[in-house]
């Protein structure tokens, strides 16, 4: 008498497709995003992107490609890709405290450290906090609002500011959609040194 063989499990491109939607779901969480504010700014319907996250949709390049765009990382990320190239370097990202997320691009445990931020809309609200340290932020995309002291400003793409983090400061994304920023931060006060600089 034959036995029947046992009922085969999820292929790995099964399994992989499956994880595409609770992490979506902790991507948008982690960037602190409604999904109308998602879909206003992928132009994917608020009911596409639920069903997506809940697995109800499956995964294509049509509706993924405008995510990792609006989420600002590669198409890899949201599928799970295996890591190629040097396995020692790897850019993680973590959740910063109070909304948002960081990527550390520094090697060395320097005085002066550099990240990538993406920034969510924080509220209208400022809730200004002072530290030691210095800061200098550069966006690269979005709209940043920072508050800085007494002035409040709007940043766009290209622009810079920085300050003595003992000054107390606030920033967020100047609207729904969150804003990608470079920063180089001393935790000691520690400045950069410009060793040439064009003429005015």
């Amino acid at each position: 008498m034959n036995t029947p063989p046992p009922p085969a499990g999820p292929s790995p491109h099964q399994a992989v497709l499956d994880e595409v939607g609770p992490r979506l779901k902790r991507l948008r969480a982690q960037r602190g995003l409604t999904l109308a504010a998602l879909a206003e700014t992928t132009g994917i319907s608020k009911s596409t992107l639920s069903r997506l996250e809940s697995g109800q949709r499956r995964p294509s390049l049509e509706l993924l490609l405008p995510l990792a765009s609006a989420y600002g990382v590669p198409l890899d990320d949201l599928v799970g890709a295996p890591e190629v190239g040097d396995p020692r370097v790897r850019l993680t990202p973590r959740p910063m405290p109070n909304g948002g997320t960081f990527v550390p691009l520094t090697r060395s445990p320097g005085p002066l450290q550099a990240y990538k931020m993406l920034i969510p809309h924080r509220g209208t609200e400022p809730d200004l906090r002072s530290h030691e340290g210095y800061e200098w932020l550069y966006v690269l995309d979005g709209r940043l609002r920072l508050v800085l002291g007494a002035h409040d400003l709007v940043l766009g793409p290209g622009e810079v500011a920085e300050w003595d983090t003992k000054v107390p400061h606030w920033f967020s994304s100047a609207d729904s959609r969150p804003v990608e920023v470079l920063s180089l931060f001393g935790r000691q006060g520690e400045r950069m040194h410009v060793r040439a600089k064009p003429k005015e």
